[in-house]
């Protein structure tokens, strides 16, 4: 059975975009546009769904296509009141549940992240099998196509499989982001980027990462039925192939609203940038690169609360090195190490003292997949997903 695009009376994209549903077997639920200065998500769904509606392929499983920020998305700015992609945490979502009845006055995107919400757990609930999520983005400034993931083994796997680079520990550096908040329920998940908000081909390289999907999560398992997926991955796999293929993320720029934060002109995504680099300047003071390696996300818009993030090459050695640790549960043995020790309430928590950790404890962590940090003082508290 499949099921066709959606559109509302105005022409923008009703919450469901489309369905198609075959017999049991996984469940693919794609995201676009959650930033409304994003419709790359939305538009290379309708694509994807008009074209399974022609050619009738078996289907295992289901896929869903969701659309995110309505509001914003029809006056095509990033948010109305707040980042959508900023508020999914388990407590403010338990507090909007409570107080549906008198949303009225309140966020926008507060009733828009219900509506998803619903969707969502929907799709879950109807659920034959394992559950991916894709996650589809656009930036503000010139970039290629890439995947980022929260590190787990599961996460891995699904991402590889997408001829782009792949960049681990993004989402570890965000709050409440939509991601963040399925894959800590134990879904495999995986974010795309797919180039500048205003780049027409940024469209093509996201429907091009959906057909990508649908085969890696096993939904169209024959490469030949849909001839969309080999064209596919050739043209992902062409337009990564001068990046390395899987990086991970050093640092992260915050912005705070009104300190006047601006880029330096001229820095697209995956550029090298050297150490003492000059990057952006503010009210207050300008910013360099605290380290070598690559530029990401440069914020060339007047929404954001990230205004670039650093990132490095994570080579084939220690990709394949984390995944046996994790394997052999080498995690246990972290709490040898001198100032390290797990969290009596949370196994996937590790609490580091800084006045006698040496430095390589946080670089063991982040191989076994502890990437989230919080600071309390000499006190660093580090998390991992679940794998």
């Amino acid at each position: 059975m499949h099921g066709t695009p959606h559109k509302d009376a105005t022409g923008t994209a009703s919450r469901v975009i489309g369905r198609t549903v075959g017999e049991a077997g996984a469940t693919l639920l794609c995201l676009g546009s959650l930033h409304g200065n994003e419709p790359a998500g939305v538009i290379a769904l309708r694509r994807v769904f008009a074209q399974l509606e022609a050619a009738s392929p078996p289907i295992r499983g289901e896929f869903v296509g969701i659309a995110g920020n309505l509001a914003a998305l029809a006056r095509r700015q990033r948010y109305v009141d707040h980042d959508l992609n900023r508020c999914w945490t388990s407590e403010r979502i338990e507090r909007l549940r409570s107080s549906q009845r008198g949303l009225a006055g309140s966020a926008v995107e507060d009733r828009e992240l219900l509506g998803i919400l619903a969707e969502v757990e929907g799709a879950i609930a109807g659920a034959r099998g394992d559950v991916f999520f894709l996650d589809l983005h656009t930036t503000s400034g010139d970039s290629p196509s890439f995947g980022t993931i929260a590190d787990t083994l599961r996460n891995r796997a699904f991402a590889l499989r997408f001829p782009v680079p792949i960049i681990l520990g993004l989402e570890e550096h965000l709050e409440g982001t939509f991601l963040e908040y399925v894959n800590t329920s134990g879904y495999v998940t995986m974010g795309f980027e797919g180039g500048r908000h205003e780049d027409p081909i940024s469209i093509d390289r996201v429907e091009q990462c959906v057909w990508v999907g649908l085969w890696a999560a096993g939904l169209l398992s024959d490469r030949d039925e849909m001839p969309q997926i080999e064209q596919a991955s050739v043209a992902l796999a062409a337009a990564g192939s001068r990046f390395p293929r899987v990086l991970e993320v050093r640092y992260r720029h915050p912005v705070v609203e009104g300190d006047g934060f601006q880029m330096e002109p001229g820095y697209a995504s995956f550029q090298p940038v050297r150490s003492g680099q000059l990057l952006a300047r503010d009210q207050s003071r300008s910013y360099t690169a605290l380290e070598g390696g690559r530029i990401l996300m440069p914020l060339y818009q007047t929404q954001g609360e990230d205004g670039y993030f650093l990132m490095r090459e994570f080579s084939g050695f220690w990709l394949k090195l984390s995944a046996v640790l994790r394997l052999l549960h080498f995690d246990s043995m972290l709490r040898l190490l001198p100032g390290v020790r797990h969290s009596p309430e949370d196994p996937n928590t590790l609490i580091i003292d800084r006045r006698i950790a040496r430095w390589f404890a946080l670089q063991v962590a982040h191989l076994v997949g502890f990437r989230k940090r919080r600071l309390d003082g000499d006190t660093l508290i580090v998390t991992r997903r679940p794998e």
